[in-house]
């Protein structure tokens, strides 16, 4: 969307590394030191960074045979926590810290109160009168999958604080049979859910908006229509799950996980004490909120500019 709102000037750095850190990655590293003497073995190196040791005195120090120690510290090295080198005959294993601290860092910002906007799971919010609700009008350029997804969300995690809409610059007339199938199966009621064009909500007679949300990198270089209310936009770019080639069952897990990205998105977003924020902290969370999981690299590098 050209003309939006910067999202911030902080760089990348470990924090946005943190968010884009995969769900994945996480659980293949407490899968690796979920068994005793890998934690242990771990814990040991950590002890030696970063010079390390080699295969032969892990297995000597914690007391286990060289071919099983291998076998462990192989898996440490597949899960991201461990390197290897070769020195001479000898290879060399080192703890990669900064890997178990990402964990834990991603982990500790999902705690309530934590200075660091963007929590990546959803937590209730508490039950309060809303004295000011916000119109947000989510967008992507068919708004067919990814706005649809993110304004049924919304709506329902809101908790009638928010208001969402959605629309498309070019929409495809009807929402794809996937996101309203996925809805559904999570109890989403879908039978107000249509594709749109974004002019709706633009003139003097169209309702307010309070932000505008692009979901798509198609959507947010295109020129915009002027929407009333003068409202805050970000951009929160998220790749097509209906755009990847594949089976049925692989196309159907992309849906899956671009739900979840989104959904990850919005329990953030209607977390954020939008009533205590000025304009300047409120950018920055909106921007945080763009990094998280399954960030598109135009959202990374805007957020890096």
């Amino acid at each position: 969307m050209q003309g939006q709102a910067n999202l911030g000037q902080a760089n990348l750095g470990q924090a946005g590394g943190i968010r884009r850190l995969l769900s994945d990655d996480a659980v293949a590293m407490f899968d690796a030191l979920a068994q005793p003497t890998r934690f242990d073995a771990f814990r040991l190196l950590l002890r030696y960074a970063p010079f390390g040791l080699n295969a032969g005195d892990v297995a000597r120090l914690l007391a286990v045979p060289h071919n099983t120690m291998s076998t462990h510290l192989a898996h440490l090295e597949r899960a991201g926590l461990v390197a290897s080198r070769r020195e001479g005959r000898s290879i060399i294993y080192t703890a990669i810290a900064g890997r178990a601290a990402a964990v834990l860092e991603l982990l500790l910002g999902e705690l309530p109160g934590e200075a660091d906007a963007g929590a990546a799971f959803p937590r209730l919010r508490p039950g309060e009168a809303v004295e000011r609700r916000y119109n947000v009008l989510l967008v992507c350029s068919h708004n067919s999958a990814r706005s649809i997804m993110a304004e049924a969300v919304l709506n329902r995690e809101g908790g009638g604080r928010f208001r969402a809409f959605s629309a498309g610059s070019v929409p495809r007339g009807a929402p794809h049979k996937l996101a309203l199938e996925l809805l559904r199966n999570l109890g989403y009621t879908t039978d107000d859910l249509r594709s749109k064009s974004w002019d709706e909500f633009a003139g003097r007679a169209a309702e307010p908006m309070d932000f505008v949300i692009t979901v798509c990198d198609a959507a947010a270089g295109e020129s915009c229509p002027v929407f009333p209310g003068h409202p805050l936009s970000a951009h929160w770019g998220l790749a097509d799950p209906a755009a990847g080639a594949g089976t049925e069952a692989e196309l159907r897990a992309a849906f899956v996980r671009s739900y979840r990205q989104i959904a990850a998105r919005m329990s953030a977003f209607v977390n954020l004490p939008l009533e205590t924020l000025d304009l300047a902290s409120l950018k920055a969370r909106l921007g945080a909120i763009a990094i998280m999981d399954g960030a598109t690299e135009m959202t990374l590098a805007a957020r890096a500019a």
